[in-house]
């Protein structure tokens, strides 16, 4: 017998606690007898929408409707949303606004299957999607109305495990967009990259690709479009490495909720779930805890975290006096619609200690007024464990410092430990917004690395007042790197990292720093951007390396995207100035 239970639960979730309970149990004692009474939806608050196939097609568009009203124009605002469709079929249109995230809930994406548009639109004038951030599309299918579905958007955009039944257009109407991800996704036909300037694609699959700009970078793509570096501008790298797939949350035919961990792979091309399910295992919801803004503060969680739990939080902004603790080894913490954290005493976010299988997902982290001297630090100072057969994860974790408010760091995200894997970052100082200021949102370092065998995927860091990057630990490896200086040095005093080894001064900072004594590292497709709002400030070298054969990198180019200032070689001395009259954009092929 189908069980009705599903149809409620939206309106019930905008309920107190404990009437919320009380309700769930009579619907649960109605319709499906005792036999269910493990299936009760959890609890994630009134910010996250459940969808179920049986409700009209006008009532779950009404809904999505006033989460978008909200949502479309909202770049610094505090609303937070996810919106999840149980499996089944749905006739709707679904626009993905600011911090929204739209999932499917079953276990394979094509699970769950909307006829429809799906869409991201630019959130500028004449259809620039160059500040078209914070939102996602994960886990589920796509029958786009006309054939093509829309995805014009710039940095953290997660598109994960979708299947696009048709064709995808990364752009607007041929409008600026500036870099985007796409990971185990399937695309029956065409993806047109058009105007889009940079993006990188992991284990994903597509009837083909059309389109090139400055960097576009495929790292386990079975089909990627022919063609090198710099003609057009394409680094492919034939396998991933070693990757796990960010876990995601499903329900199964009973309404029972879990968290699928997908297994770790290595040397992998394509996607995870073409036999249905993606391979891993299962995390029934009751192991977690769920925490909510407003209600759970620091202390609340780690005391949640030391007692076994793994960690849900749902949507919203949580200010946090003291860091989240993740201690266990094995612990999955992750966030669904763009949960944020938010430091206001001038300590870290969250810290993590130096133990196997930690998996941090789906999370933003916003710097406070009071500096935080790391947000995100993995690991302990000095961590040396090896973790190589069951490593700490990152996926979809992002950083802003600024723009919503005065938000202020020392160092975004620093990796001491071991062997860890960063599943696509976007590690932002505002160069707009509230709060904006050379001396306001202040911002050392966006992402510092002193654990070795470190593997990034889609890296992207941008408007730190020193190093962008700065990788201090061996075997390090990155698969793209997109990266604009910061915009607002007001002179060359303010921007200058002292000298070199013969004694010369060095202008500006390194966007990508590897440090001198580091004897190994790799880098594949790396773009770096100047755009100085004042005169007579210029940045030497957009990438410091050591000069050693076994530090290699592959795919650079650099452009002088204002009309000030230059960037005065690609790496190193290689590569020759940027200049605007006539417009050069330096290239190197590979280095040393």
């Amino acid at each position: 017998m189908k069980m009705p239970m599903y149809r409620g639960w939206r309106g019930v979730s905008n309920c107190r606690p404990a009437i919320r309970f009380a309700l769930l149990l009579g619907l649960l004692a109605c319709s499906a007898g005792p036999a269910l009474a493990a299936a009760a939806k959890p609890d994630f608050g009134p910010n996250v929408l459940i969808f179920d196939p049986s409700l009209p097609s006008a009532e779950i568009q009404q809904q999505i409707d006033k989460v978008y009203a909200v949502q479309h124009g909202n770049k610094f605002g505090p609303e937070r949303n996810a919106l999840l469709f149980l499996p089944g079929n749905y006739s709707i249109d679904v626009p993905v606004g600011f911090y929204t995230q739209v999932l499917g809930l079953g276990a394979s994406p094509d699970s769950v299957h909307i006829t429809g548009n799906v869409h991201a639109d630019a959130s500028w004038k004449n259809n620039n999607a160059t500040t078209t951030f914070w939102r996602a599309a994960e886990g589920f299918s796509v029958t786009p109305t006309g054939g093509t579905m829309q995805w014009a958007v710039s940095q953290a955009v997660p598109f994960r495990r979708m299947h696009v039944r048709g064709n995808i257009v990364l752009h607007q109407n041929n409008g600026s967009a500036s870099g985007g991800w796409m990971s185990d996704s399937l695309v029956d036909g065409n993806v047109g990259s058009g105007s889009q300037q940079q993006w990188i694609s992991r284990n994903s699959e597509w009837g083909s690709w059309t389109g090139a700009n400055w960097n576009m970078v495929f790292v386990g793509v079975p089909n990627s479009p022919p063609g090198e570096w710099p003609n057009p501008p394409y680094t492919k790298v034939a396998l991933t490495p070693i990757v796990r797939e960010k876990p995601f949350l499903q329900v199964d035919a009973q309404g029972n909720y879990s968290v699928r961990v997908p297994s770790l792979v290595t040397n992998t091309a394509g996607i995870t779930w073409h036999g249905g399910s993606t391979p891993g295992k299962s995390i029934p919801i009751d192991r977690f805890y769920i925490a909510h803004p407003g209600i759970d503060t620091a202390a609340t969680i780690n005391a949640q975290l030391a007692s076994g739990k793994n960690l849900l939080f749902t949507p919203g902004i949580y200010e946090v006096t003291e860091p989240i603790r993740v201690t266990r080894p094995n612990t999955v913490v992750m966030g669904l619609g763009f949960a944020t954290l938010r430091p206001i005493d001038g300590t870290a976010a969250m810290t993590t200690a130096d133990v196997d299988g930690l998996i941090l997902a789906g999370l933003l982290f916003d710097a406070g007024p009071a500096s935080s001297p790391v947000l995100l630090e993995v690991g302990p100072e000095g961590s040396k464990a090896n973790h190589a057969k069951n490593p700490i994860s990152l996926h979809d974790v992002f950083f802003r410092v600024g723009g919503a408010g005065v938000g202020r760091a020392v160092v975004n995200l620093r990796i001491n430990s071991n062997d860890t894997i960063v599943d696509h970052t976007w590690i932002w100082r505002a160069d707009h917004g509230a709060g904006v200021g050379w001396n306001l949102n202040t911002s050392a370092n966006g992402l510092v690395v002193n654990g070795n065998n470190v593997t990034v995927y889609g890296l992207f860091v941008e408007h730190h007042q020193e190093f962008q990057v700065l990788w201090n630990g061996n075997g390090g490896r990155t698969y793209f790197y997109q990266s604009e200086i910061p915009y607002d040095p007001p002179d060359q005093a303010s921007y200058t990292s002292g000298l070199d080894a013969k004694g010369v001064r060095i202008d500006g900072w390194a966007s990508y720093k590897v440090a001198d004594r580091v004897t190994t590292h790799e880098a594949w497709g790396l773009g770096i951007y100047s755009v100085f709002r004042h005169p007579n400030v210029v940045l030497t070298r957009a990438i410091e390396v050591p000069v050693n054969p076994n530090v290699r990198f592959h795919s650079m180019i650099t452009i002088c995207l204002g009309d000030k200032g230059e960037i005065g070689n690609v790496i190193d001395s290689t590569g020759g100035p940027t200049s605007i009259h006539p417009r050069v954009t330096p290239k190197v092929t590979q280095f040393p």
